[in-house]
Order: C-alpha cells, then sequence, then structure tokens
C-alpha cells in the first residue's frame, strides 16, 4: 500500500492550523475572564502551539477531571443578606492546622506538583509578605514553578519600586512650607501623618524580607531613611517607638551605622522606657563592633525598671 505524501501534507498543514485556532481560542477567551493570570495564560497557548495537539488535549482532560471531581458548590450558610452585622464562633480545625507548615519548609520537601500549586496559592492572595518564600521557589528543580515564581517576584518588585518612588516624591513636593502665612489644618495634618505611616509600613515590609540586589537594598533603605526625616521633622511626636526600631533594623542591615545611631539617640529621648530602643542599640553596636559600648548599653538596659522578655533574653545570649 503506498501513501500519498501530497496528502499527508495537506492533512498535517489543516491539524496545524486547527492547533493554532484552539491556541486562539483559548487566548481571547483567557481574556475574556475577569480573574486570569495573563502570563501564565501566554505560556499555556504557547505550550499549546510548541505541542499540536497533545497540549491540548492534556489542558482538556485535566479541566474535565478537575470539575468532576474538584469542583464544589457555594457555601453561602456564612452570608445574611441583610444589613445587621452577625458574627458566629467556629471551633479551630485541629487537624488542618496541623498540616500548615512555613513555606520555606514546604519548598524543601514538596514534590514539583505540589510545589507548583503550593506557590501558585500563595501568589493568589496576599503575597507582600511571603515576596521571601517565593524568591526561594526561584531556585527549584521544577522549570514551570521557578518561572511562575520569577513572574510574580518581578510584578511585585516592580510595583514596589513604583509606589515608593511615587509617594516619597508627593511627599516631598507637598511638604508644608514653615514660611507660608497660612499653615495646613489640623485635617490636613493628620492626614500627611497618615500617610507618611502607610508609607513607612510600605517600604519596610519588603525591605526586612531581604530579597533586593545590595545596591536596591541601600536605596530603598535611603529613601525609608528620608522619609523618617520628613516626619520626624513635621511631627516627631507621631513617631512611633516601632518607626524608630524598624529604620534601625534596616540601617543596621546595610551597615549604615551613623544614620542608625542618629535615630537610636532619637528614639531614646522620645521613648526612654521602651526595650525596643534598648535591642536596637545593642544590636547596632554588636554588628558596629563596639565592643565597649555594646556592654554599657547591655548595662543600661539591666539597671533600667524594663521587663525583658523572652525574645530578648535569647537575643542577649546569641550576641554573648
Amino acid at each position: 500500500m503506498s501513501v500519498d505524501l501530497n496528502d499527508f501534507r495537506f492533512w498535517f498543514i489543516v491539524f496545524l492550523v486547527v492547533n493554532a485556532l484552539v491556541a486562539l481560542f483559548v487566548f481571547v477567551i483567557g481574556l475574556m475572564l475577569k480573574k486570569v493570570n495573563r502570563r501564565l495564560l501566554v505560556i499555556r497557548c504557547l505550550i499549546i502551539l510548541m505541542a499540536p495537539g497533545v497540549a491540548p488535549t492534556m489542558f482538556l482532560l485535566s479541566w474535565m477531571f478537575h470539575t468532576i471531581f474538584f469542583k464544589k458548590e457555594v457555601d453561602l450558610s456564612d452570608v445574611v443578606f441583610s444589613k445587621e452585622k452577625s458574627k458566629e464562633l467556629f471551633r479551630i480545625d485541629e487537624e488542618r492546622e496541623r498540616n500548615f507548615v512555613p513555606l520555606e519548609e514546604a519548598i524543601a520537601v514538596a514534590d514539583n506538583s505540589e510545589l507548583r500549586e503550593l506557590v501558585m496559592g500563595v501568589a493568589q492572595g496576599d503575597y507582600s509578605n511571603s515576596l521571601a518564600s517565593i524568591y526561594l521557589a526561584l531556585n527549584c528543580e521544577d522549570t514551570e514553578t521557578a518561572h511562575y515564581a520569577a513572574s510574580v517576584l518581578q510584578d511585585a518588585l516592580n510595583d514596589y519600586r513604583l509606589i515608593v518612588q511615587k509617594e516619597f516624591k508627593r511627599l516631598r513636593e507637598t511638604a508644608p512650607n514653615p514660611d507660608a502665612e497660612i499653615g495646613p489644618t489640623d485635617e490636613e495634618r493628620e492626614q500627611r501623618v497618615q500617610e507618611m505611616d502607610d508609607l513607612l509600613d510600605y517600604i519596610n515590609k519588603v525591605l526586612e524580607q531581604k530579597i533586593f540586589e545590595p545596591i536596591e537594598q541601600v536605596s530603598f533603605t535611603g529613601i525609608m531613611d528620608s522619609v523618617m526625616e520628613l516626619f520626624y521633622s513635621e511631627n516627631p511626636q507621631k513617631v512611633s517607638s516601632e518607626h524608630f526600631e524598624n529604620v534601625c533594623l534596616r540601617l543596621i542591615d546595610i551597615k549604615d551605622f551613623d544614620n542608625c545611631k542618629k535615630w537610636c539617640d532619637r528614639a531614646l529621648v522620645s521613648y526612654p522606657n521602651t526595650l525596643s530602643t534598648y535591642t536596637t542599640r545593642i544590636k547596632m553596636y554588636f554588628n558596629s563592633g563596639e565592643r565597649d559600648k555594646f556592654f554599657a548599653a547591655m548595662e543600661e538596659l539591666k539597671q533600667s525598671s524594663l521587663i525583658i522578655d523572652k525574645e530578648t533574653l535569647e537575643l542577649i545570649r546569641t550576641f554573648l
């Protein structure tokens, strides 16, 4: 039996065209959905193009399998269709809680499929506090998970850079003029205090995870120091002990001990009876290698009336 080569080529071309149309159809339908990861959509369409026939079949079977076996009806038992607020108390699901582990540990032990679902699950929620964990997934063996983690991380850091620089520029440009005849109202002052407070927390939330390259870590820590300077110069009584502690710790991270000492001294004036005022100085002197000042700060803490918590005791044992 002979095979007509022309017919084979014709049907092969038809097969490729149909496969391309399927990829286009998937892409268009994906764009019409509200909640869709466009990068993941593009990757899937490229896979369909590179593996004609096989990829669409696998995607279709996986979707059917998920729809048949895992789709659940929406539980509306806790929804109250009224203007009255209600509060229901539930017992903790101890079995479920025991199954939770830190993402770092899960990355170390999970297989590729579980790790992929884990990273995607984290990325679908508020992952601003989990960027360091997502960063660890960049080195996993599964290339799809690594690419997805890199995409999530890149998008998050790009948004972070844009927001921090934009808000910092706006705060500097809208700083009140002390020589102006009419100063800002109390409401405007409160709003500005809240904006600076929010920006400091936002900057610190990512910097403390230490996922930037050293040059960017230094740059954004400098912005944090400048925002603190604006805050302290305008409303020193509104600067909390937590703000002092955060900026000191970030400056210690980049070994900027001169600016760190400035904030440690200011914290001592504003919050002389706060534990963090002493612990940040102890950390600063330890990391800067100032042995005499380190033990002097330790002695000051010992002589104070402050109650040393368990965390501080562990810190002292570590340093000693």
